[in-house]
């Protein structure tokens, strides 16, 4: 069930929004082939009507299963927003949809999600990559920091010896 609140509740006093809300639910398992939800979304909101407009804030929290966009490792990747804030505006050109009195998060929740998704995940940082068995890998520093020219991809183009 998407996270929907009743807008004629929120006529008396502010209502609070608490509980889980399934990947499915978001529709944002098939955005990214290196990035799945496979756990619930969790959430403690509290909403408000503040005149002509609805204003949300609380908590959600997501936990990301990734993988490394360069060795592939499996790896877990917290999403926690202790500070989310959602405006609503009722009325005007970007009033939100109104149906039978209810209003939906869930898209708002789902943008949020998605631009926090990271473009390249990566395990750490500094990860190498994946390297062939026996292989030296594409570049290796040496002692002094810089590159080893013989370990590197380019140094193999090198040596080719082309015609002009």
């Amino acid at each position: 069930m998407p996270l929907v609140f009743n807008i004629r509740h929120l006529e008396e006093k502010s209502v609070v929004l608490s509980g889980e809300l399934s990947a499915a639910e978001l529709g944002v398992n098939e955005s990214d082939e290196l990035i799945h939800v496979a756990q619930p979304l969790t959430h403690n909101l509290e909403v408000q009507k503040l005149g002509e407009s609805i204003l949300v804030q609380g908590r959600i929290s997501l936990i990301l299963e990734c993988e490394c966009a360069r060795c592939l490792k499996p790896f877990q990747l917290p999403l926690d927003w202790t500070g989310w804030v959602c405006h609503l505006p009722l009325l005007g050109e970007e009033a939100v949809d109104v149906q039978n009195d209810c209003v939906d998060l869930t898209p708002f929740i789902r943008e949020d999600i998605l631009l926090a998704f990271p473009q390249h995940p990566l395990c750490e940082p500094e990860c190498p990559g994946l390297t062939a068995p026996g292989s030296r890998g594409l570049a290796t520093k040496s002692d002094s920091g810089s590159v080893d020219a013989a370990a590197s991809a380019w140094a193999e183009l090198n040596k080719l010896k082309l015609e002009e």
